[in-house]
This record gives structure tokens, C-alpha cells and sequence, in this order.
């Protein structure tokens, strides 16, 4: 849900790469391990790992996977230690791109992202070099097919749970809040029987590189060759679909 404004409508590939199967498990067992390790193994308590769990059910990965994972993150099964990182960089025509990385051997995932970028006309950066380009938000999707009430229902009921917006796109509602009320919002919603489609913590960017044609063509190949690693869980950008 990256963005969920003018980057989320130009994520016209990530179905594509995310139909691997084996590759999408991956990720979503990275994201239990890390929840897990993180707030224990109880998704009652831990909300972080609940939504993954979530994820993953949503994307048919089987029940011994899931505990399997979170098994690992607690000590239960021993296994490879994964740790969390933030990569910055420059993609081509100065687009400014954050990932979500997990590795367990960040030397191996440092060249390989890299060589990623070197060859499609971008730069890995200096940590800092554009997360000051970046706000830190939640972010949570509710499909307009879904929900039965209106949309100031829903906007009265996210705001007085400490929502911060909604937005309005063609086929679901986007609830922003902080980071700070993001659980509680989340969790308001639930209570009063919002049907949530998606529920995330992401970076929104502030201003955004407008593109079109190749140069945008240029942008996506960069973004789709991230993606596909497996130790990238998420890619931010601030590029704009703009019209030829």
C-alpha cells in the first residue's frame, strides 16, 4: 500500500511479481519473524505480528508456515537471524526511492541493491540522503464495495479515534493517521465493524517527480528490480504518473 495516492496508481507491475508465490511467502515470513521477534508471539498482543498474520492468510500461506515462522522468532525452532534495515537512493531523473530491506547478511544485500540501481541509471545512497523527503504515516484501506455507511460516517468515526485524513480514490477510502494513533485507529474501526481491506505503517512522499513515457517506463524498471529481491520488503518513490 506504498503511498496509496499517485505512486500507489502507478504500481501497475507489483501484481505481476507478487503472483511468485515462492517469492511473496518469503517476504511474508520475513514480516511474522520480524513481528514476532519484535512483540512476542501472541497476536493478541502484538499488533504488528496480527496484521501480518493477516497478510498472509490473505495470500493463502498455510497455517504451518505462520507458526513455523513465529516458532523461529521466539526461540521455539532455531533458524537464520534476520535483521531490519532502511536503504535510500536516487533512482533515474533524481526520483528519490526508500526500501524496507531484510537480510540476514547485509554485506550480500548491500552489493546486490547496488548493482540493481548502477544498472538501471540510479544510485544507492547515504543513509539520510532522502528519507527527509518522506513522512512517516499509517495508512488504512477500506473498499468503497465493502463498507454500507457513508463516507462522513466514516470520516466522523476515523477523526475522533485520532485519524489525521481521508482520502477519497475510485475504489477505496484512505484513512491516514500518525504513527502514535495508528493502533487505536485501527482498532476503533474494527469495533464498530469497518470492514479493513489493508492496514500499514509507510512513507508518503511530500513532493513528487512528475514523469511520463520512457523516463517513467525508466523509473517502474528500477522499482520492479527492487521489488523483485528478496530481501526488499517494501520500495517508497516519489515519482508522478504525469501525462505525455
Amino acid at each position: 500500500m506504498a503511498g496509496h495516492s499517485k505512486w500507489h496508481n502507478i504500481q501497475r507491475r507489483k501484481g505481476k511479481q507478487d503472483a511468485v508465490r515462492g517469492q511473496l511467502f518469503t517476504k511474508l515470513s520475513r514480516d511474522i519473524y520480524l513481528a514476532a521477534k519484535e512483540g512476542g508471539g501472541n497476536p493478541e498482543t502484538n499488533f504488528r505480528l496480527k496484521t501480518a498474520i493477516e497478510r498472509a492468510r490473505q495470500n493463502n500461506m498455510p497455517t504451518d508456515n505462520i507458526a513455523r515462522t513465529i516458532a523461529k522468532a521466539t526461540g521455539g525452532i532455531q533458524g537464520v537471524t534476520y535483521e531490519e534495515l532502511m536503504y535510500e537512493g536516487y533512482g533515474p531523473h533524481g526520483v528519490a526511492i526508500m526500501m524496507d530491506i531484510v537480510t540476514d547478511n547485509r554485506n550480500r544485500t548491500a552489493a546486490d541493491i547496488r548493482h540493481i540501481f548502477t544498472k538501471r541509471g540510479g544510485n544507492l545512497g547515504e543513509s539520510g540522503c532522502v528519507a527527509w523527503m518522506f513522512k512517516r504515516e499509517g495508512q488504512i484501506t477500506v473498499h468503497r464495495g465493502d463498507y454500507r455507511g457513508t463516507v462522513d460516517d466514516l470520516m466522523m468515526l476515523a477523526l475522533d479515534a485520532g485519524a489525521e485524513d481521508l482520502r477519497e480514490e475510485e475504489d477505496a477510502f484512505i484513512i491516514v493517521t500518525s504513527v502514535e494513533a495508528f493502533n487505536a485507529v485501527r482498532t476503533a474501526l474494527e469495533n464498530a465493524g469497518v470492514p479493513i481491506a489493508d492496514a500499514e505503517l509507510t512513507y508518503e512522499p511530500q513532493t513528487t517527480v512528475p514523469l511520463a513515457g520512457d523516463a517513467l517506463d525508466q523509473v517502474l524498471d528500477l522499482i520492479d528490480a527492487l521489488e523483485a529481491h528478496d530481501d526488499v520488503q517494501n520500495v517508497y518513490a516519489n515519482v508522478e504518473a504525469a501525462e505525455a
